[in-house]
């Protein structure tokens, strides 16, 4: 029987794992919604629906491969307080407010600088210090039970083999817990008493141990499965161009429910935390500049419940009526956060049209990330957009000549799985195909079309002083 990885890749959106052999192919895909449960202490992750949906794929999946690994990767902002027995808490869904009445400091008073963590101040759930706050606060009892803090990644390791461990890439997530130029955790996490429940950390590529005996029984995956310490998801994109020495992309776009912009080359004197810019950690540990806004929300949003893939005049025909979008059309996150979002000129009326009319929203909106990093070097598309025909395309005729790259497999974050799998043999997926350049789409009056909508959005940044939500 095959030998092969199993990839637990839990998205804000949706849930998949993937069979990958030792060539990285991938054998099998299995997939479902991550739906968040509204009721309880708070809205929270249906992690015992997950785990279950998981040890049955597994138990399914072993009857086509000997899954010899599993690794997990995750999106952010998503932690889990735990005792010996498991969770103390419900692990908490970022999409919600997190605002505490109580009379102890406010939660702004004791979060680091900006230019301690580079983690920008979020609204909502973002920064994952924020939780933890208003749930010591809210619920100090059950709180004080916990054993460990584990970011996302690490809670499916553990539950899976049994040993607690952090790492880097979760950690340093906008979380205000992370500080990247000493590579330690930040002030807020002893001055709120924290210190106590953080593991040892462990690179993501740590393989932790084997899977539990008793799984081992109810899935029919062999004793020796080990379990990596994983890692998170944009993170898991960037793995296969960390260390390119050719002349191969040096900007990774990781899409999915986020669209995250990040710059291997770039400097942080960039970036500025009004506008949603942050540093993230690579697995390396290394802080990398990044701009994000909520790409896949926002295209779902604007295409409609049934999206339906456009062509080329569709394109053309919004560009000649002058027919945009302004953002923005999610609830958090972004450089426009806090605004409402419109349709500027004649709204579509196909499913064609609106799938046309996120495309050129999502296009607008990159070229804007990447030029506010000040990114250099060719860009290379990596996740869910990458289905999407034209949004590489219409990238590549929008960033002044810069090459443009779209990865072949579509998943970025399962081939960022089989890096940390294979990591001695090919540290940074060398083995994996390069991606393909691609040809400009050139639209009629894309550049009247381009300027009109930076003119549009300009005004929505004159107050710095707007929140994010």
């Amino acid at each position: 029987m095959i030998d092969a990885l199993a990839v637990f890749d839990i998205g804000k959106t949706n849930i998949k794992l993937s069979l990958v052999d030792a060539q990285g192919h991938e054998l099998a895909v299995r997939r479902r919604a991550n739906e968040v449960v509204q009721g309880g202490f708070y809205p929270h992750h249906d992690v015992d629906a997950i785990e279950a949906w998981l040890l049955s794929t597994l138990s399914e999946l072993a009857q086509q491969a000997y899954i010899s690994a599993i690794v997990p990767v995750t999106h952010g902002a998503t932690a889990a307080l735990v005792d010996e027995h498991g969770l103390v808490l419900p692990i908490a869904d970022y999409e919600q407010s997190f605002r505490t009445s109580s009379p102890s400091p406010e939660y702004e008073a004791l979060r680091p600088a900006f230019d301690h963590t580079f983690s920008p101040s979020l609204g909502l759930g973002l920064n994952l210090g924020r939780q933890l706050y208003w749930l010591q606060q809210t619920y100090p009892e059950t709180f004080g039970r916990a054993h460990r803090l584990l970011m996302y990644p690490q809670y499916w390791a553990w539950r899976l083999c049994g040993v607690a461990a952090a790492e880097v890439t979760s950690l340093g997530c906008h979380t205000d817990l992370w500080q990247p130029s000493d590579g330690t955790y930040s002030s807020i996490v002893a001055s709120c008493g924290w210190t106590q429940l953080m593991p040892s950390l462990h690179p993501a590529w740590a393989e932790l141990g084997c899977l539990h005996p008793h799984l081992v029984r109810q899935t029919g995956l062999p004793s020796d499965c080990r379990i990596l310490c994983g890692i998170h998801d944009s993170n898991a994109s960037l793995l296969r161009y960390l260390d390119r020495s050719d002349n191969g992309p040096r900007v990774v776009l990781s899409t999915g429910t986020w669209l995250i912009a990040a710059a291997l080359d770039g400097g942080l004197d960039c970036l500025r935390e009004q506008s949603d810019m942050l540093a993230n950690v690579n697995a390396r540990g290394e802080a990398v500049a990044c701009m994000r806004f909520m790409g896949g929300r926002e295209f779902a949003e604007l295409a409609g419940s049934t999206p339906h893939v456009c062509n080329e005049a569709d394109l053309q025909a919004l560009v000649d009526s002058q027919s945009m979008a302004l953002p923005c059309f999610s609830g958090c996150g972004g450089p426009f956060a806090g605004r409402q979002g419109h349709i500027s000129g004649s709204v579509p009326e196909t499913a064609a049209g609106r799938y046309a009319l996120a495309t050129l929203y999502c296009v607008l909106m990159t070229e804007y990330c990447l030029e506010h990093l000040q990114a250099s070097g060719p860009v290379v598309v990596e996740g869910s957009f990458t289905a999407n025909p034209y949004f590489a395309p219409l990238l590549a005729a929008t960033s002044g000549g810069r090459e443009v790259f779209c990865s072949e497999d579509g998943s970025g974050t399962t081939m960022g799985g089989w890096i940390l799998r294979h990591w001695r043999e090919h540290p940074h997926g060398a083995a994996l195909p390069a991606p393909k350049a691609v040809a400009p789409l050139r639209l009629r009056g894309w550049e009247s079309y381009r300027q009109a909508w930076r003119h549009a959005v300009t005004p929505l940044l004159r107050n710095e002083d707007i929140p994010f939500f």
